[in-house]
């Protein structure tokens, strides 16, 4: 990247065009501080991208102890060099004015500073006398998609292990916990079955709620790419909006929200009726046909035309699409996650890919997308729904040998039930049955649903709330202990992208003042809590980032996510491989099921699986009789309307998302310079249509309201279905005068203080994208202050 080049304006940069099963070519992209070149350079550390999921490789430069800049890596397999703009301007943020450099504990009301041993002592302390007093379920951790796997998986030994507690699930409920489900219940166990490399070689992409342009922009530059080479693929793109996705489309169906289902539905109605189907592909590798042919029999695009508000010719069109490829790579993402049936209608597109036998080789797969650049580590770590290694919880078999890997007694390990899932463990709070809440990198304070709520339960004194994190932010602001944690550059551990690509990230700089990384913060938690093993020895034996990515190869030997292969001397040299990595693949895996499905036999499945309606389960016995030789699953539903509907007071419906220049809360783009300037304030879109019946323009400042509350920003008029209105959900208060919440009786500038408490019964994901509600004129304005567009 030359430094006339504005990745702002020009998010993903300069076309290198390929053909169909040819190399990407390489594009390296760098960004040095102002008055740095490359030969002021001292040192250029290994790492990749902590700002999406995408896993783009990079090196870090350092000059003087400090972060000047990145630079992609021209020979990584995921992004040959290329960087997208959180990558490019993002790194700034490690040095902003405001980190936190002590711990804080609260004092008569407010939040001061201590040492570590003070701030450490009190979470032990309090730690200790709640087991002493209530037991393990009185404590409960909630984590997030961003540490290193080393953290990860020190965080879920010590808390199922050690404090021995069902209470322990990350940030990736919100979301990518469906994306783990959805493949759970049709190979039975976790996993990527594709590989970026798939676009290299499809002649068909289909995204289905996935605005990769956004949300994975390095990934979108490999499409268009494709799209500008000979051979380009055709696409087809499901989502309400006109995104940049979607205007390259040769088919965008834009569906009611909450309606994914229906339309799914019919296109695997249309798939079989015109005789697409590679019977013996099916026959050989899946069971559950039969079944899922009788309950799409009925659902004709002229019926899902009627739920969802798409044209039939329309669902039609996109079934011939589908239908007719040779090499079909689907992606899904939050537009999916997030909305009402989420895991249901997931599963209906690695049906689609079943039915035509698109899976298992170069362009045909399918990618059940994260949203988190470390997402997979929380799910193969075992620090969300799941046993470490993808280890049934069901099964007793399973849990004695993680109890072999851990020595302990298998009745240390919580399995009575499924492990609690994130808004659960806030319910418990609420109630009061959980009265310590350790959050780690994380900010429920914004990030979750109805945040009224979310704000009382932390508000309240008999619940201790413990805050790890880089900032003050809106959550930190109401805790009894905030950590100062390092991050990305400042500390050295490997992460897992969403293709399963393994990458290592070093320390490049130290981290500010005592902020220390989360692993030594959970090692010194465990040295106070003097956690043992059957054996009365200590039960974490690592002491630093390598002998714990050595402890996580020994959990994850044998299991579908083995690292055995890998370690951190072969990362820095050979970059990004691809779990799994051992002696059945010492080079790695480009991509799962070339032969047939491994992990779905009732013997070694990660799960039994749940009715995708009601979310009930089905059991060992049930799914041995199903599926008693390990196939894949061909699994329906039945569409259901969403449970809050429009109506007269609430006539539009809500959706909520991403723009590219932010992640999550803006804890830490917010505070880059150059992503903040181009997307500063919360916005609200509407249709030219609705936004004319309501008599409103372009610039003013709007309110919308739904039960729960209201949110403000400015109108744009945009590209997008009638009847629904959009919300960023980035925007939270740690930047305003209050701090944590609206002024006193304000609305807020958050997305969630509209959205409802409400989740998908398999996946237990909130769903962001189901709300009623309304737009009205806050007070007139001019000209727009939302993102670039």
């Amino acid at each position: 990247m030359t430094a006339q080049e504005d990745r702002i304006a020009d998010p993903w940069g300069a076309r290198t065009p390929y053909a169909a099963g040819t190399a990407w070519p390489v594009r390296v992209d760098t960004r040095l501080a102002p008055g740095v070149d490359e030969d002021a350079v001292e040192r250029w550390v290994p790492s990749a991208s902590l700002l999406h999921s995408n896993g783009d490789a990079m090196d870090i430069a350092v000059r003087e102890g400090r972060i000047v800049g990145v630079r992609g890596r021209p020979l990584d397999r995921v992004n040959r060099g290329r960087l997208g703009p959180k990558d490019l301007y993002g790194w700034q943020a490690n040095a902003s004015p405001d980190r936190l450099t002590r711990p804080l504990v609260r004092r008569g009301g407010r939040l001061v500073e201590t040492d570590w041993d003070t701030a450490m002592g009190l979470v032990a302390e309090r730690s200790a006398e709640l087991l002493a007093e209530r037991g393990p379920a009185s404590i409960g951790f909630y984590t997030t998609g961003q540490l290193f796997l080393e953290e990860t998986y020190t965080l879920a030994v010590l808390a199922r292990a050690g404090i021995g507690t069902n209470h322990l699930d990350g940030n990736t409920r919100l979301c990518t916990a469906t994306s783990a489900e959805a493949l759970k219940e049709t190979f039975g166990c976790d996993g990527q079955p594709g590989s970026y490399a798939d676009v290299d070689h499809a002649d068909t992409i289909a995204l289905f709620g996935h605005n990769v342009a956004e949300t994975q922009p390095v990934l979108w530059m490999r499409m268009l790419d494709r799209l500008e080479g000979a051979d380009p693929p055709r696409l087809l793109c499901v989502d309400p909006r006109t995104t940049p996705v979607a205007r390259r489309a040769d088919v965008h169906l834009a569906p009611r929200p909450g309606t994914n289902l229906a339309l799914l539905n019919a296109l695997l109605h249309e798939i079989i009726r015109t005789g697409r189907v590679d019977r013996r592909w099916v026959d050989e590798h899946t069971v559950g046909f039969e079944e899922l042919r009788t309950a799409v029999a009925d659902c004709t695009p002229a019926w899902a035309a009627g739920v969802c508000d798409v044209p039939a010719a329309d669902i039609a069109e996109a079934a011939r699409l589908l239908g007719g490829a040779r090499r079909l790579l689907s992606t899904v993402l939050q537009g999916f996650y997030q909305s009402h049936q989420a895991t249901a209608a997931s599963v209906q597109v690695n049906n689609l890919n079943l039915l035509l036998g698109m899976i298992g080789r170069p362009g045909a797969g399918m990618l059940q997308m994260n949203g988190q650049p470390t997402a997979q580590n929380t799910r193969e770590c075992g620090a969300n729904g799941d046993l470490p290694g993808f280890r049934n919880w069901e099964n007793p078999e399973h849990v004695a040998d993680l109890a072999r890997v851990w020595n302990v007694d298998p009745e240390t390990i919580p399995h009575w039930a499924p492990p609690t899932p994130a808004m659960q463990i806030f319910r418990y709070a609420e109630q009061g049955s959980l009265r310590m809440l350790w959050i780690s990198g994380t900010n429920p304070a914004v990030s979750l649903p109805e945040l009224a709520r979310i704000r009382s339960i932390l508000a309240q004194e008999r619940l201790f709330t413990v805050v790890q994190d880089l900032f003050l932010t809106e959550t930190a602001q109401l805790a009894d202990v905030v950590l100062p944690a390092a991050t990305w550059g400042e500390k050295t551990g490997t992460f897992t992208n969403a293709d399963r690509t393994v990458h290592l990230s070093e320390q490049a700089v130290e981290p500010p003042g005592e902020a220390r990384s989360d692993l030594d913060i959970f090692l010194d938690y465990a040295r106070r809590m003097d956690f043992r093993d059957r054996t009365g020895g200590p039960l974490i034996t690592w002491h630093d980032p390598r002998t714990a990515f050595a402890a996580w190869q020994r959990c994850s030997a044998g299991r579908p996510c083995d690292y055995t292969g890998l370690d951190y001397d072969r990362l820095r040299a050979e970059g990004g491989i691809p779990w799994p990595c051992g002696a059945g693949a010492p080079d790695g895996t480009e991509r799962l099921y070339t032969q047939g499905i491994s992990w779905a036999a009732p013997e070694v499945c990660e799960t039994y699986g749940r009715d995708l309606v009601t979310g009930g389960s089905v059991g060992a016995s049930a799914y041995r009789a199903m599926n008693p030789r390990g196939r894949a699953v061909l699994k329906a539903a039945e569409y259901l309307p969403p449970h809050e509907e429009p109506s007269a007071d609430f006539p539009l419906r809500l959706t909520t998302g991403r723009t590219i220049y932010h992640f999550h809360t803006r804890t830490k783009t917010g505070r880059v310079p150059e992503l903040n300037a181009a997307a500063p304030k919360m916005w609200v879109e509407l249709s030219a249509a609705d936004a004319a019946e309501h008599g409103l323009a372009e610039g003013e400042l709007v309110e919308v309201t739904t039960p729960r509350g209201s949110a403000r920003g400015t109108l744009r008029i945009a590209e997008m279905r009638r009847g629904t209105v959009f919300l960023p959900f980035h925007y939270g208060y740690w930047d305003t005068p209050e701090g944590h919440r609206p002024p006193d009786g304000e609305p807020g500038r958050a997305a969630n203080e509209t959205t409802v408490t409400d989740w998908d019964p398999v996946s237990k994901q909130p769903l962001f994208k189901t709300a009623a509600a309304r737009v009205a004129r806050a007070e007139p304005g001019t000209g727009t202050e939302g993102a670039r567009r």
